[in-house]
Formats: structure tokens, C-alpha cells, sequence
């Protein structure tokens, strides 16, 4: 383990700085500077190695996180990266953008703050591309099984090389001009650069996978022609129906899916775009939502040079500790000030909207906002709380009802009460030879998911073509995900 006295001797949770906000605020680097390694392992000296590593139960993927701790801590970092590949196909993207269910089931974290295991988990990755580590992995042999893997997110991509690795030739099937799917399009730079999902691309490629971009199954093939083509098919599509907010004056222009506004500023940064159509600069804007997706327009509109930011949640506002009813370890919801809300704007809970206003030319102009209630049937706003507030720019980040519909009747899957695609515990659908893994199962959640139910999908395909598999499967992913 590492050092048996560490938790006793270091007991301050320390993070590697960020870089000051009025110089982030000028470019759309990575908002945090590199860890040093005298830090990260003095930080991984805490680890307890527990007799239980709750940390495991916390984190779909089941990281061995005791055992890369030990590792980080004895300065052996090229076997440290070994065994986090051993569960997780992308901890550099799961290291920036996943909330950390881990260090909430930290054990140290019942009376001390937890293992920085985010920042550790970073450090063994870029350490590990930076010393030329992470190489190819192409099969040995080839099986003659094909798969169609259909969305290159988080999800398609780990199953994509799972099932590339284990012999089959895949082919990766995105609508998008470029793969990567909200990794690519939906995350702003400055919590995920570009160039590191690429670098994976590449990766796969030089394994044996195979890109179709610009095409949208559905419209550019039929479902019916994919699943004639292929020996088997994974939907890995996501859950990318934005939830609504119909209320009056949802008609004006101005008024947008966050997705949408988020997609187009990546456009601008990777120069697919020269200038996107949705610009904040000098204007006000509203972020209704306050969850990851809301921070991140938070921090967009800033760095586009925003008047003012307004964020909006309809609930009251968490506690910053953990209540009697979140008690360790399961991941609580608490208030969070992520890097976007220290860069400027203004946060209110308890904001229910009430109606859109706009002006002559149909442009928003304002919100109507009340004050939430709470009834015996739900939420709703109080009477005589009302107030108007300016805005430019309404981004609806509201979160996701599901994946979007598949209109070929000779393929179409069943929906779950959550609005899923329905599948068993195999991943496999009542179509034969299609599965469904990630969002577009599971419903809107977080990319450790992503990637455990990626490798868990392609471990069932495997087995469906070749009768056994040797693929490992996220024994959390597989267990827990149809609990």
C-alpha cells in the first residue's frame, strides 16, 4: 500500500492550481495547470488501501484506485498506467469531465476531505502519453465478425475498441463531421481540449477501427441496410432530446438549446466555423439549468465577452455538506462552485420561469421570473414574486429526455419508463444482433457510465458472435445498471 502512516501525516486535500480568471478568461485552455508529481504523490501517500475500497462501489468502471495509488506513490507511474487501462479504455477524458462518485465513497472521506483521486488519475494518464506509453493495440488475428458501432461518444468509442482489440473489424458510424460526440462537440474546450480526444482517435484508427463521419443512420443508410452490412450493431447513440420549457413566448428567436450554443462555440474553436451565430458578447444572458451543462455555458459566455450572466435553477439551493439523507458513501448532491461559476455571473435558486418576454422585432428581451413553491403535487410558482429580468440570450440546459426516435419500422426499439431504449442484462435488444449501451439505455448520465457500459456492450457482443468472450465487463456496470 502506499505509505500505512500517509493519512495520518497528510491531511490537507491539495489541488494542483488553477490559472488566475482574468487570464483564463482570454483563451479556452484547460482551466487547471498540470499537478506536480512531488504533489500528486504525496496526495496518493493518503490512501488508505481499506480493507473494503468503498472507492471501487463508487466508480462504475471498478478502477483499481488503491492499487494505482500505491503505484504513483512508489514513483512506478508506467505501471500505474497499466493498471488504470486495465478498467478504464479513457481515464484523461473520464480524469477532466466525470463528478468523482469515487472520492464521495472515499473512505478517508468520512472524517478528512478525500483522496484527490481525479487529480491522480490525470497525472498517471498525461504522464503516461507524455513518456510515449499509451500505443496501439491491434489484434493479433482477425475473428471475420463485423460490428457497427452507431455514435462515437464515450460509449461507442470504449465499445469500438474493445471489440476492435478483440478481432472484429468495426466501423464507427457518426452523423457529425467529426467523432467523439459530446466528448468533441458538447464539452468546451477549457474543461477538455480537443486535441486529447483526437489523439484517441488516432489511436483507434492505427488499431483497426474504422470513422464513417457525415453519415446519419436513418437518412444517409437505413437501419435495415446497417444490420444487413454488419454481424452485429451497438446503438451508442446518447440521450440527446434536450428537455423543454414550453411556456408563452418560447416562439422568440434567441432562445436555444444548450447544446446547440455549446456545439457551435467548439465548432469556432477547432475553425469549422468562422464565427458562431450565437455569440454573447454584450449581451445578457440567462442559463437556465444549473447543472454541468449550464456551468459550462456559464464559462462560455465569459470567455465570449458576455454583459452579464444570470443562472437559474428551479430548486432550492444543496447544502454544502452532506445531509442525513446522502450519508456516506453514496454521491451526494451538494453546492458545487465549479471553475466557470468562480469567472463571473450570478446564481439564484428557487427560480421558476414563468414566461418569455420579447420585443417588436420577435427577439427575447427578458424573463418573467416567480419565486418556487412547494405544493403537495409538485412545484410551482408563488403569486406576487414575480420579476422581469434583461436577457440577449436564453440557453435552456434543463438536461435530456432521451434518445432521439428511430423511424425505421423494421428496426425500431422499445422504449423504458425513462424514455431508453429498452435491453436486457446483456445490453442486447428484441432485435437480434443489436445492443444498445450508454446514454441511449441508461438515460442522461455521467461518462464513467459511458465507458463502463461501452466495455460491458462489447464483452456481451463478443460473446453473441464467438460463443465466450475474454473482453472484461465492468462488474458494477453490468450489476447495477438494470438495478
Amino acid at each position: 500500500m502506499a505509505d500505512p502512516r500517509g493519512f495520518l501525516q497528510v491531511r490537507e486535500r491539495e489541488l494542483a492550481p488553477k490559472r488566475p480568471v482574468a487570464l483564463r478568461l482570454q483563451d479556452w485552455r484547460e482551466v487547471v495547470d498540470p499537478a506536480d508529481p512531488k504533489l500528486v504523490a504525496k496526495q496518493a501517500s493518503r490512501c488508505m488501501d481499506c480493507g473494503v475500497a468503498f472507492c471501487h462501489q463508487g466508480c462504475p468502471l471498478g478502477n483499481l484506485i488503491p492499487e494505482w495509488n500505491d503505484l504513483m506513490f512508489r514513483g512506478r507511474e508506467r505501471e500505474a498506467i497499466e493498471r488504470l487501462h486495465a478498467t478504464n479504455n479513457f481515464p484523461e477524458f473520464t480524469g477532466r469531465a466525470c463528478p468523482a462518485p469515487c472520492e464521495s465513497a472515499c473512505v478517508l472521506g468520512i472524517n478528512q476531505p478525500a483522496v484527490t483521486i481525479k487529480q491522480i488519475e490525470n497525472n498517471i494518464i498525461d504522464q503516461a502519453f507524455m513518456n510515449g506509453w499509451v500505443v496501439p493495440q491491434p489484434p493479433s488475428r482477425l475473428s471475420g465478425k463485423t460490428v457497427a458501432v452507431v455514435g462515437s461518444g464515450p460509449a461507442g468509442l470504449a465499445a469500438a475498441q474493445q471489440l476492435t482489440r478483440a478481432g472484429h473489424t468495426v466501423a464507427v458510424y457518426e452523423r457529425d463531421e467529426e467523432p467523439g460526440g459530446l466528448l468533441r462537440f458538447g464539452i468546451p474546450d477549457f474543461k477538455l481540449e480537443k486535441h486529447l480526444v483526437m489523439r484517441r482517435i488516432e489511436q483507434l484508427k492505427a488499431e483497426g477501427t474504422r470513422f464513417r463521419c457525415g453519415v446519419e443512420i436513418g437518412r444517409d443508410m437505413s437501419w435495415s441496410e446497417l444490420r444487413r452490412r454488419y454481424d452485429a450493431v451497438v446503438v451508442a447513440t446518447g440521450a440527446t432530446v434536450a428537455r423543454e420549457l414550453p411556456i408563452p413566448g418560447r416562439e422568440y428567436a434567441g432562445i436555444l438549446p444548450a447544446m446547440q450554443y455549446l456545439a457551435a462555440s467548439n465548432r469556432v474553436q477547432s475553425g469549422a466555423l468562422a464565427a458562431t451565430p450565437f455569440d454573447a458578447a454584450g449581451k445578457h444572458v440567462i442559463v437556465i439549468g444549473g447543472g454541468d451543462t449550464g456551468a459550462d455555458c456559464i464559462g462560455t459566455a465569459n470567455r465570449q465577452g458576455a454583459a452579464s450572466v444570470t443562472n437559474l435553477a428551479i430548486g432550492k439551493k444543496p447544502s454544502e455538506f452532506r445531509t442525513a439523507g446522502q450519508p456516506w458513501p453514496v454521491h451526494p448532491t451538494l453546492f458545487e462552485v465549479s471553475s466557470s461559476h468562480e469567472e463571473g455571473g450570478e446564481r439564484r435558486f428557487l427560480a421558476s420561469t414563468v414566461e418569455f418576454v420579447g420585443n417588436d422585432r420577435g427577439e427575447v428581451s427578458g424573463l418573467r421570473v416567480a419565486e418556487t413553491g412547494f405544493t403537495e403535487t409538485g412545484r410551482a410558482p408563488l403569486e406576487g414574486t414575480e420579476q422581469l429580468l434583461a436577457a440577449d440570450l436564453v440557453l435552456i440546459a434543463m438536461g435530456f429526455t432521451g434518445p432521439e426516435e428511430i423511424e425505421d419500422p423494421a428496426h425500431r426499439l422499445e422504449r423504458s419508463q425513462r424514455g431508453a431504449f429498452e435491453r436486457g442484462r446483456d445490453y442486447a435488444t428484441g432485435l437480434p444482433g443489436v445492443f444498445v449501451a450508454g446514454d441511449a439505455g441508461r438515460g442522461q448520465s455521467l461518462i464513467v457510465w459511458a465507458i463502463a457500459e461501452g466495455r460491458a456492450v462489447a464483452a456481451s457482443v463478443d460473446e453473441y458472435l464467438t460463443g465466450t468472450t475474454v473482453l472484461p465487463s465492468p462488474v458494477t456496470a453490468h450489476d447495477r445498471a438494470f438495478a
